[in-house]
């Protein structure tokens, strides 16, 4: 009897400790972060401008080091202002990221063919506006700095944007040497 006493005595104390670490995770709120959606509107708003004010400033800093690469000189500064205003990215309505793509999946399919339309000759009009730019500052830029203008333009041209390693990576060694 006193070993029956004993196994049940286990039995039941292994019982409770499985119910209370249960229990615990049980009570253990939703996590914040990046894929909970236990992030506040605040919290959101407050990552969107720490992302955009760093993306201002890594244009910024591109855009002074294109400046002293190219040796810009005060006559051609119009030129390379007007270059970089066009290359600035349009800002985005709030509202096209989640009601947006409600209206459209309610749209009938010729009419979402057309708003995509619409957005693509939006797009081919702001590529226009900086192909004007770019011709402007090109008609500025003596042939070395049209030389260095062009040698930066083809590294930009082929990155693949979204792209983080993989194939197209410029790595070590190999990278340095396709850069130089």
């Amino acid at each position: 009897m006193n070993t029956l006493h004993k196994k049940l005595f286990i039995a039941l104390t292994a019982l409770g400790i499985a119910g209370a670490a249960i229990a615990q995770t049980a009570a253990v709120q939703a996590p914040e972060g990046r894929h909970a959606h236990a992030v506040s509107s605040e919290q959101r708003a407050a990552h969107h401008a720490e992302r955009q004010a760093k993306r201002a400033e890594r244009q910024a800093q591109h855009a002074a080091r294109l400046r002293a690469e190219l040796k810009i000189t005060a006559q051609q500064e119009p030129a390379f202002a007007a270059f970089l205003a066009a290359g600035k990215p349009v800002g985005r309505p709030d509202a096209r990221m989640g009601a947006d793509r409600s209206t459209l999946a309610a749209l009938p399919a010729p009419q979402r063919l057309q708003q995509h339309i619409e957005r693509q000759k939006q797009r081919t009009a702001r590529m226009e506006a900086r192909l004007a730019a770019l011709n402007n500052l090109y008609a500025v830029l003596t042939p070395e700095q049209k030389q260095v203008l062009d040698s930066k333009a083809m590294r930009i041209g082929g990155k693949h944007r979204g792209h983080h390693g993989g194939h197209g990576g410029q790595h070590g060694e190999r990278g340095a040497a396709l850069q130089s």
